[in-house]
């Protein structure tokens, strides 16, 4: 791969290396020829005599007199971990410069705090299960619900409140809002192929998570996965006994994340913004029911068309039938 701003590509390098070796013509001509300089010109026809390549070489040196120790290199990431210093900082314990902390850091992935285990001082460590069914990993996704004629996001605070006002008061229960309530999205997502389901109701009571479990396992069922495990946070409906037994009557082992710990459940967090992104919050909805009438085709989108990185830019469905035996 030739530079960017390269005057001869490797086709026309050879080409100058013949003209001048194999033809004979003059160095000055073909420079002319190819608007380049002569001392060009003579560069490639030596390197074409030489038989040697007409690619770019590499411009890293042989050798690098001054390059971080390896010792140093370890030093600054046990202090990384264990202190949680910035570049500054461990720069000053470690007698270099600031920018060779930060690259160090950068290159063992480490630049950004987010990327260690406040509790335990480890790097985050991502995990998969090999197979879909394996675990499964259910939350609920709070949205405000839209007045009718369209919500703040897109008509601006003031017509926003205006629909809100004009819009009928909804039954006043725990549940909702004073005026608009709100949409409870619950979320289910299979572990190894990121696959989703989801459901929309007006609560997240023990009742109704369990019946979206339900329906769940059966979908998946439908298509070929066993559910073996789900994971859930603690909330109240999954610490109930009605979630409890209806795990045991499915043949499911129950497993909840740690208090106040919300990235052991992050595939569904992250589905949670794609979510958001590609449908709560993609367009100006005149209405409730609009935005809610409009899930189903995103989800079918997201699991059947949707590129996906983490399965290798192909959508998550076919990590469901791309698989032993089916």
């Amino acid at each position: 791969m030739s530079r960017a701003n390269a005057a001869l590509t490797p086709r026309h390098r050879l080409m100058v290396g013949r003209l001048v070796v194999d033809k004979g013509s003059p160095i000055s001509e073909v420079a002319a020829r190819f608007q380049v300089s002569w001392p060009t010109v003579k560069r490639w026809a030596d390197r074409y005599r030489a038989g040697q390549s007409m690619q770019d070489r590499s411009s890293r040196p042989h050798h690098s007199p001054s390059k971080t120790s390896a010792r140093v290199t370890r030093r600054c990431i046990q202090l990384r971990l264990r202190l949680r210093e910035g570049p500054v900082q461990l720069a000053c314990r470690l007698g270099i410069a600031p920018s060779t902390v930060h690259r160090i850091l950068t290159d063992a992935h480490l630049n950004r705090l987010a990327h260690v285990d406040r509790a335990t001082g480890e790097p985050v460590r991502r995990y998969e299960h090999d197979h879909p069914g394996a675990m499964l990993h259910v939350d609920v996704k709070k949205l405000g619900n839209i007045p009718d004629g369209g919500g703040w996001r897109y008509v601006g605070r003031r017509q926003g409140e205006k629909h809100r006002a004009a819009t009928p008061d909804k039954p006043r229960n725990k549940y909702r809002d004073p005026l608009m309530g709100k949409a409870f999205v619950h979320t289910v997502i299979d572990d190894h192929s990121r696959v989703a389901y989801a459901e929309i109701h007006d609560d997240e009571t023990a009742h109704t998570a369990t019946a979206v479990l339900v329906r769940a396992v059966e979908w998946f069922n439908a298509r070929g996965v066993t559910v073996e495990r789900v994971l859930s946070d603690n909330g109240g409906a999954h610490r109930s006994h009605q979630w409890r037994d209806t795990c045991t009557d499915l043949g499911i082992t129950h497993k909840r994340t740690r208090p106040y710990r919300p990235q052991t459940n992050g595939k569904i967090e992250r589905f949670h913004r794609a979510m958001a992104d590609g449908w709560a919050y993609a367009r100006c909805y005149i209405s409730e029911q609009e935005r809610r009438d409009a899930l189903p085709a995103w989800l079918h989108q997201y699991n059947y068309h949707r590129p996906h990185t983490a399965c290798g830019n192909q959508p998550p469905f076919s990590r469901l039938i791309n698989v032993p035996d089916r």
